[in-house]
């Protein structure tokens, strides 16, 4: 029975991020989009795709400067698309999230030095238990100076002799970002028991918050 009771569980934690979101016929859960957050005076917006956005989202608002990051889609060609539709890999979409932060705080390249921490960055379409081109790792520019940030933090990433396979991460012009619905933000916090917050989630946003200790907000110190 112990055997089977442990095959059931790599069987449902390698079924992944998709397979873990609630049954959206549930009337209880909001499909709605959330609505974005409105920039502050002297904040700035950057946007990355790392995986599975219910572990980046928790990562990234664990950093000292950064006041909210909101889960959704960026990278492909459908308008306004679902998680469902994302999930399918059939519309260039990957799994991201919005950074909205104080540049005088935290600045940009603070943020990609947590980006390249947050995930494995030399794993094609592929996060963990996360299969398929929604799970790429992609890393959005909004000016000439964040390119450079990226190039050179990649450049260095791969001079580092830290990985046997070099970087794979995306280095696009931003474009678009849709939010995802509003059940899916926040989802770390609101299911911590869950199978893959559990098993997946969890470990990568302590060893995350290890890493990034001296930036993390007085609140988790």
């Amino acid at each position: 029975m112990k055997s089977l009771a442990l095959f059931i569980l790599l069987v449902m934690v390698i079924s992944g991020c998709q397979q873990k979101s609630p049954s959206t016929s549930d009337t209880r859960i909001d499909t709605s989009p959330t609505k974005l957050a409105a920039l502050k005076p002297g904040e700035a917006v950057a946007t990355f795709a790392a995986g599975c956005f219910w572990c980046t989202e928790a990562q990234f608002e664990s950093l000292l400067g950064v006041r909210d990051v909101v889960s959704g889609y960026a990278g492909g060609d459908l308008a306004n698309p679902t998680y469902e539709q994302v999930g399918s890999g059939q519309t260039g979409h990957a799994e991201a999230i919005q950074v909205y932060y104080d540049p005088a705080v935290i600045p940009y390249s603070t943020l990609v030095k947590a980006f390249f921490i947050s995930h494995d960055a030399t794993s094609l379409n592929r996060q963990g238990p996360d299969v398929g081109t929604q799970y790429r790792s992609i890393a959005f520019y909004r000016t000439p100076g964040e390119k450079a940030t990226l190039e050179a933090a990649i450049q260095q990433e791969n001079a580092s002799g830290h990985y046997s396979r070099p970087i794979v991460t995306q280095v696009q012009p931003f474009k678009v970002f849709y939010p995802a619905e509003v059940y899916h933000q926040g989802y770390y916090y609101t299911h911590p028991n869950e199978l893959y917050v559990r098993s997946v989630s969890t470990p990568k946003v302590e060893k995350f918050r290890e890493r990034m200790a001296d930036k993390l907000k007085d609140s988790l110190l």
